[in-house]
């Protein structure tokens, strides 16, 4: 983890005080075993050479790759990777930590059967060296009466049992370049090469130890370099640009990902951000922390949009990693006054990592948040990020299972055995879970092992021979089939969830008799899309479950498509706009919109568009447009920007905003819309004149927005 620059004195203090008094209580721990230890212990064994391995791993299935802002199994079928941090193979004791009271295999099982399906692993860059070169030694920081299936085995060979163990249950591991120093504070030291580490040896250690398991899918990610930071004027400090320097970031983790992908091309390659990235018209020179955007150490994902990290054929292989923590880490500006999730968002996640998710640039991967229940702003903070992750389904490690991480604690009490129960609870709904148990990222083994009673594997989920062969009940039957809106080539679905005695996996819709879904639906809605306008057609939904028992058809529903050019022939809409952008002359032109149904039936969001009149006033005539948030998803959000045939007053293009699906309830609106154009020259706008922008700070209803159903003008009117 890391802390902020404004107050890492006190936070490396504390994180330094926790690590020593734990070291310390293991040591105790060790030493007041039973005497016989000494006795029944194993003789040490002899560091392991470079390339040996306990048992050689046949290739697997359970490579991940990316797709769009999705991580995807080899089938295309999307997965949810919902782990935690387990951290001391950074660290100077070179093991887990943990060990020197509690037993390993205990702590494994335990986290696959409360959800926790990939575990990230920090490690060193000294400690994958000394493992190259044959320098493997026994940890002392292991209980040999605690543990007495790793007594006198090296780090090397605690590491391999670890990966058995998560095989055996089910897990996935990350590993993460913690620090270059095997350090209990390496993390503080900024970039990936320090003291006698160079950056080539850093490259060399991720291939070492890609090239060591590149047949293991238990080993399925590599996280570059944990929270690579700086400020301005700090030296050495990361930044990310289209440069080759050293301290760019963005090529560290390109140069390592290549040569990663290079050996094992299958591996999902985690790129961190930094610390603070220029504001627009600064650049690297300065030394003025007011010329840069600043956040979390890694948390600063800006430059991705501008300079992408680009693995050439492996760029399905990258997901980003930012770093998010709450007020006891640290009291960040955006914590004071009257903060919430829609001002994190807005002001602090939206802008440094969470558009790459919203605009379906790539998968985020959140690798560090968690910290102590409080009670107050920490624990807001932590609920806030919570259900985002849940919402969105996006990736993350909680920081972290250890309870001697200073400025967080753990999910486990100070025993190393005990599970904090009240923050688990606040974890729980962001693990993956399907019908009530938890998902692993693997095709054959269940979360928890064989016959677990409280996980599911990835064919229990998506079929493919991992079902229950004794499960031979079908679902019951979908009921309360309804059509939530009709338009002229479009209807969207409606029906409540079935009910079966393992679980349902999914859906199949069938129109006039022919199945029109390609796979199994896992939500309760669908909207069908290209009919023909004024024609009548008849809908049923069968249920799926795990072992493939598919329930009877539900009700028919017959349900007759609106004219052409419909979409709400009984209702309306109204846009209403506001803008906070108090410079209407700089270089980007940022509406906020919410579209309102005032009509008495539900309108079927794929048929909506609204457009936004604006003049681009000279520099470059291409505009690019992207969605900052939006309630109902920027992933749900269409827009594009179309140039005036013939300019007129107040206006030469338009932004056109419409949604790819989902349906619009009457009497109720979108939500916010918060969207943002720039130029590609980065040239500036005069907005003043502009047709479409908004009178006020407050939404208004705004008839300069006009809005259509299909092709039919529903709302207001374009300029003359």
């Amino acid at each position: 983890m890391g802390q902020s620059p404004t107050t890492l004195p006190s936070g490396r203090h504390r994180r330094l005080r926790a690590l020593a008094a734990a070291v310390l209580t293991g040591a105790l721990l060790w030493a007041a075993g039973p005497a016989a230890d000494a006795a029944t212990a194993p003789e040490p064994r002899p560091a392991a050479s470079a390339g040996a391995r306990t048992a050689a791993a046949a290739p697997g299935d359970d490579w991940l790759h990316t797709r769009g802002n999705q991580i995807v199994d080899a089938q295309g079928n999307e997965v949810w990777l919902t782990g935690a941090n387990w951290f001391g193979f950074n660290a100077t004791e070179r093991v887990f930590h943990g060990l020197w009271s509690a037993n390993i295999t205990e702590i494994t099982r335990s986290m696959a059967q409360r959800g926790i399906n990939i575990v990230r692993v920090p490690i060193s860059t000294q400690l994958l060296l000394e493992w190259k070169e044959g320098r493997a030694s026994v940890p002392s920081a292991v209980n040999a009466y605690a543990n007495p299936e790793i007594a006198g085995k090296t780090t090397l060979e605690v590491f391999d049992h670890w990966l058995a163990l998560c095989k055996q249950y089910g897990i996935k591991v990350m590993l993460d370049v913690h620090s270059a120093e095997a350090d209990n504070a390496g993390h503080f030291y900024p970039v990936w090469w320090k003291g006698t580490i160079t950056t080539e040896q850093f490259y060399t250690a991720w291939e070492w130890v890609t090239a060591r398991y590149r047949g293991d899918d238990t080993l399925v990610a590599m996280d570059i370099k944990n929270e690579p930071h700086g400020g301005a004027g700090e030296s050495p400090r990361a930044k990310w640009d289209g440069s080759t320097d050293q301290d760019n970031f963005k090529h560290a983790c390109e140069t390592a990902g290549k040569r990663i992908l290079a050996i094992n091309p299958h591996l999902l390659i985690l790129c961190e951000g930094i610390q603070i990235y220029p504001k627009n018209g600064s650049n690297w020179s300065s030394t003025s922390a007011a010329d840069y955007h600043s956040t979390w150490w890694g948390g600063n994902l800006r430059g991705v949009r501008d300079h992408p990290v680009d693995l050439g054929a492996g760029n399905d292989q990258v997901v980003y990693s930012p770093h998010d923590y709450g007020p006891l880490v640290a009291p960040q500006p955006w914590f004071t006054g009257d903060w919430n999730r829609t001002t994190l968002e807005r002001d602090v996640w939206d802008p440094n990592w969470l558009y790459l998710h919203k605009e379906n640039t790539a998968p985020l991967l959140i690798g560090e948040w968690g910290g102590f229940m409080d009670g107050g702003p920490n624990q807001k903070w932590m609920t806030a990020l919570r259900d985002l992750i849940s919402e969105e389904r996006l990736h993350h490690t909680f920081w972290c299972l250890n309870p001697n991480s200073g400025d967080t604690g753990g999910l486990l009490l100070n025993d190393w055995k005990t599970w904090d129960e009240e923050k688990y609870a606040l974890l729980k709904p962001a693990l993956w879970q399907h019908g009530g148990k938890f998902v692993s990222l693997d095709h054959q083994v269940p979360l928890g092992g064989t016959g677990s009673t409280t996980g599911l594997s990835l064919a229990d989920v998506y079929g493919g021979g991992g079902g229950d062969p004794d499960d031979t009940t079908p679902p019951a039957a979908p009921s309360g089939l309804t059509a939530t809106a009709t338009g002229s080539a479009s209807v969207t679905l409606r029906w409540a969830p079935s009910t079966d005695d393992v679980g349902v996996t999914g859906y199949d819709v069938y129109r006039d008799g022919a199945k029109v879904t390609t796979a199994p639906v896992t939500a309760t809605t669908y909207t069908d899309t290209g009919l023909t306008p004024s024609t009548r057609y008849t809908y049923a939904v069968r249920a799926r479950d795990a072992a493939g028992n598919v329930s009877v058809p539900s009700a028919a529903l017959a349900v007759t498509t609106a004219p052409s050019g419909g979409g709400d022939p009984v209702g309306g809409l109204k846009v209403l706009h506001r803008t906070t952008d108090g410079s209407p002359t700089d270089n980007a032109i940022r509406p906020e919109l919410r579209i309102a149904n005032t009509g008495t039936a539900p309108v079927d969001l794929s048929t909506v568009t609204a457009r936004y009149y604006f003049t681009r006033d000279g520099g470059a005539p291409t505009v690019s447009a992207w969605c900052d948030y939006a309630a109902v998803g920027c992933a749900q959000m269409r827009l594009r920007v179309v140039p005036l045939s013939s300019p007129v007053a107040g206006a030469d293009a338009y932004l056109e905003v419409g949604f790819a699906g989902g349906t619009l309830a009457a009497g109720r609106d979108t939500g916010d819309i918060q969207l943002r154009m720039s130029k590609a020259d980065w040239s500036a706008f005069d907005e003043r004149d502009d047709h479409s922008r908004a009178p006020s700070s407050a939404y208004t209803e705004a008839r300069s927005v006009p809005a259509y159903t299909g092709t039919a003008l529903a709302w207001g009117a374009p300029p003359a």
